[in-house]
């Protein structure tokens, strides 16, 4: 995993895609939620991608950052830090478990391997930033950071209507459908008759 060779060709376009779609000032408002939300004690990454990859790598800064969010239980019940590779990426894999459940959509989700190998850094971005924007709008007292730096999510607005409501609906036509009012066949002429030919002589 770690011997690879620089990449060539094609896929060295796709990657080169892949990391313009990395965000600078996106990275120092996560990083100043994550200190936020976490304390110091989590250190500050260099500045630049390849500083926040090594700050984010081993998995401990975001199993604090998920455990911050939650009120009564920790989600990660053990945060070690580790030189093994295996031991990193495990706690990466909680920290994705937990946010999973704590409500981020797998669609936002990164995979491991985007952030340990540092292939897809704005996947890792539009995770936390899914998170932030997660912790924004549940508002339970556990967000800490300033609000405006994360959009809060859309929320259900569910609607009852009663029997009599719906069964009204039921007679009126949608506008997406036309009207009945003012059209009438009146002065139609049968469709499929035959062409009249005269032939005058």
């Amino acid at each position: 995993m770690a011997n690879k060779g620089p990449a060539y060709g094609l896929s060295r376009e796709v990657q080169s895609k892949i990391d313009k779609k990395y965000d600078p000032e996106l990275e120092d408002r996560l990083v100043q939620w994550i200190i936020a939300q976490c304390g110091d004690s989590v250190g500050k990454p260099q500045p630049g991608k390849q500083g926040f990859q090594q700050w984010l790598k081993d998995g401990c800064v975001l199993c604090e950052l998920i455990n911050s969010l939650a009120k009564d239980s920790k989600p990660v019940k053990k945060i070690q830090s580790s030189s093994m590779a295996f031991k990193q990426m495990e706690q990466i894999s909680q920290f994705l478990g937990a946010a999973e459940r704590y409500g981020v959509t797998k669609t936002d989700m990164f995979q491991t391997v985007d952030l340990w190998e540092g292939k897809d850094l704005a996947a890792v971005q539009m995770t936390l930033l899914s998170l932030g924007s997660l912790a924004v709008t549940k508002d339970d007292g556990c967000y800490r950071g300033d609000p405006s730096w994360f959009h809060k999510k859309s929320q259900e607005n569910k609607r009852e209507f009663s029997d009599e409501q719906l069964k009204e609906g039921q007679s009126v036509i949608g506008l997406q459908m036309g009207t009945n009012k003012g059209a009438s066949q009146a002065g139609m002429t049968g469709y499929g008759r035959p062409r009249q030919i005269l032939n005058n002589q």
